[in-house]
């Protein structure tokens, strides 16, 4: 992965910059798939915030200072799938694409839920990229849809992976 590390986030520094990092990402991730009101809510301010309320199980990644990606990881929320993992959130910043950070934060969460041997990701339907990203590293749709509101009606696709 060259020059960026890996760490489980701790510093102020790297709780303000994990809640850019959401900023910044859903910005440039979800525009033309949310209802742009909802975009316009979904501010810097209120996703620092998010990173405050919510600093456990999170692995920054950096480059030098600057948190560029993140992962945050846990148990399943609900009781739909006992015995699984599932990573809540993975998100890298649109110019440090391509250099492997989502596969290396993807490793390190999969490797902290190695209790699992079944973890779920949700992706936003719609979200080409995000999919592509998941096959690749060996997850699959498991057929469950949620229908969830983001200034309008979104559907999210549940995809499941399964260690060998």
């Amino acid at each position: 992965m060259g020059k960026y590390i890996l760490k489980p986030m701790e510093s102020e520094d790297e709780i303000n910059g994990k809640g850019y990092v959401h900023y910044q990402s859903w910005h440039e991730t979800y525009t033309g798939l949310v209802d742009p009101t909802y975009m316009e809510r979904r501010t810097l301010e209120k996703c620092t915030e998010i990173a405050h309320r919510w600093p456990d199980n999170i692995i920054v990644a950096k480059d030098g200072e600057k948190v560029v990606g993140f992962v945050g990881y846990g148990p399943y929320r609900d009781e739909t799938l006992p015995a699984h993992g599932e990573v809540f959130a993975i998100y890298v910043l649109a110019e440090y694409h391509g250099k492997k950070i989502g596969y290396e934060l993807m490793n390190a969460a999969l490797n902290e839920l190695s209790d699992y041997k079944k973890i779920a990701v949700w992706v936003l339907k719609g979200n080409d990229k995000a999919i592509r990203f998941y096959k690749r590293y060996g997850f699959h749709f498991d057929g469950t849809e949620a229908e969830i509101m983001l200034g309008t009606q979104n559907t999210e696709l549940r995809m499941i992976y399964e260690r060998s």
